[in-house]
């Protein structure tokens, strides 16, 4: 004889053993690791004379690098970041031979991330700290190597456990000191330079976009 009751209640004990079995997404394994090729587009960038009126601007270019995140908690991980942008500066009126300089400005940074809870979109903050090596390409000029800092704001957006989308805005701020001839063109014809740096602080700001592998 059917007896419908009976039936719900091993459907019921049924359902109550199935849903301890299978692993709910906050019982599935994080993944430990992501890895962020990306691309992006740096503005701003000068060096001011202290106490002068003499400057020297970048000229806003593109951008590439990486980040590489490890998971540190469930809202926090930790962070190592490369970025290089390869641009010019216009030295016209300075006394230089090259009216133009090439350059590139390279960030080699470490810190972390802050993100909010979220299941397919989340907000994060990073900050980190290290180095910014900036080069000038033009035969005669020398490379140097300073402090720096960065803050960026983004989003990650999640469509799949593996894959995700990084969209980010950072500020990176960089502390000049007056050692640097990176503007000075030292040789037997020559001996000048453009400008003396004098402990300011360069800014550049880049947004980008970065495809996120976990694993």
């Amino acid at each position: 004889m059917f007896k419908p009751r009976i039936l719900l209640q091993r459907i019921s004990i049924f359902a109550v053993v199935l849903s301890c079995s299978t692993p709910t997404p906050a019982q599935e394994q994080p993944f430990n690791f992501e890895l962020t090729p990306y691309g992006g587009y740096r503005v701003g960038g000068k060096f001011e004379e202290t106490g002068g009126d003499l400057s020297i601007d970048l000229n806003d270019n593109g951008s590439y690098g990486f980040i590489f995140n490890a998971r540190h908690s469930p809202v926090t991980q930790w962070e190592i970041l490369y970025s290089r942008q390869e641009t010019s500066a216009d030295t016209s009126g300075l006394g230089l031979s090259d009216p133009t300089l090439d350059l590139s400005v390279e960030y080699l940074h470490a810190g972390g991330t802050y993100l909010w809870e979220g299941e397919h979109v989340r907000p994060y903050l990073a900050a980190t700290l290290g180095g910014t090596h900036i080069n000038v390409s033009t035969a005669g000029y020398d490379s140097d190597t300073f402090f720096s800092f960065s803050l960026g704001l983004g989003l990650q957006l999640r469509p799949t456990s593996r894959l995700g989308i990084r969209l980010e805005a950072r500020g990176f701020g960089t502390l000049l000191d007056a050692d640097t001839d990176l503007f000075c063109q030292i040789g037997p014809a020559n001996n000048i330079c453009a400008i003396r740096i004098e402990g300011t602080l360069m800014w550049q700001f880049e947004a980008f976009a970065g495809i996120v592998l976990r694993f």
